[in-house]
């Protein structure tokens, strides 16, 4: 199963857009969501809820009352100041078990915590989706992320080609837990600046993981002067740049009625994009083993 990673490196360029569309056209494959904090691909996919996991990203000191002697060495040592009066402030401490290893009658221990969901779910035409729920202000992204990628390889069978991950914006740790390990990046950019900066960004995030990276430059026409810099700029670095989106009303539409692109096939960006994936699998179809 060839693995495509979906990524930007700011919000708003047309990621998710591109992936949704993307699920439609091609066959064979498993959609995974590693947004993880502000997962959306199934709302717009509409995925009928089949299994959903509990997820423990951490682990969090706990005091044990009856045991504990008040002696305030675990405070004094802690360097996170997640204890205090002999209480454990959970959103403080990072797990890290110097107070339980050093406490000197043992009454601390740790304990895991949930931080998420694991969501697996299937479209009306069958087609599979996995996401994650992140609870707010909850660590272990990253984790979630592996974990995601990891249950969309469990539903998987001998029939899928392709996992498609969309991934989250930026450069954080979901990103890199997101692109490890695939076949191929597809980099979502726009015709700004900013846009043009964090592309640059995300490549430079990724460029130690030796995974081929492409481009996509969304709403090309509103700013092609940028665009063509993005375009040398790519040229100059031997980056394939495998599609030009037309700014479309269209998709504003299918947004505004939570369809994906799909549902308006003689739209000007979705033939952009139907073309860009035939590149795009090219590009798979002759480029390293599947994973």
């Amino acid at each position: 199963m060839k693995q495509l990673a979906i990524l930007s490196g700011k919000g708003g360029t047309g990621k998710t857009t591109v992936a949704t569309t993307l699920s439609t056209i091609v066959k064979n494959k498993i959609m995974a969501d590693c947004d993880v904090e502000a997962p959306n691909l199934n709302i717009v996919l509409q995925g009928e809820i089949i299994e959903k996991q509990d997820f423990y990203g951490k682990e969090t000191a706990v005091i044990d009352k009856d045991k504990c002697i008040e002696c305030g060495l675990c405070e004094r040592l802690c360097r996170f100041d997640a204890i205090s009066n002999f209480e454990v402030n959970p959103y403080y401490c990072e797990g890290c078990g110097l107070c339980m290893y050093k406490c000197p009658v043992e009454a601390i221990k740790l304990v895991e915590e949930k931080t998420g969901h694991v969501v697996y779910a299937k479209t009306k035409s069958g087609e599979k989706v996995v996401y994650a729920e992140l609870f707010p202000g909850a660590d272990g992204s990253g984790k979630l992320v592996t974990e995601v990628r990891k249950k969309a390889k469990e539903v998987s069978d001998d029939n899928d080609e392709y996992l498609i991950i969309d991934g989250t914006p930026g450069i954080g740790c979901p990103v890199l837990a997101s692109a490890t390990g695939v076949d191929l990046v597809l980099i979502v950019t726009e015709p700004t600046l900013s846009g043009f900066a964090d592309m640059k960004r995300v490549l430079s995030a990724i460029e130690s993981f030796k995974v081929p990276s492409v481009v996509c430059v969304n709403k090309w026409d509103l700013n092609k002067e940028v665009s063509q810099q993005i375009e040398k700029y790519c040229e100059e670095n031997n980056i394939v740049v495998v599609g030009k989106i037309d700014f479309d009303e269209t998709v504003v539409k299918a947004l505004k009625n939570l369809q994906s692109l799909s549902s308006y096939p003689d739209s000007t960006a979705y033939q952009q994009i139907y073309k860009m994936w035939l590149r795009i699998k090219e590009i798979l179809d002759e480029g390293v083993e599947s994973k």
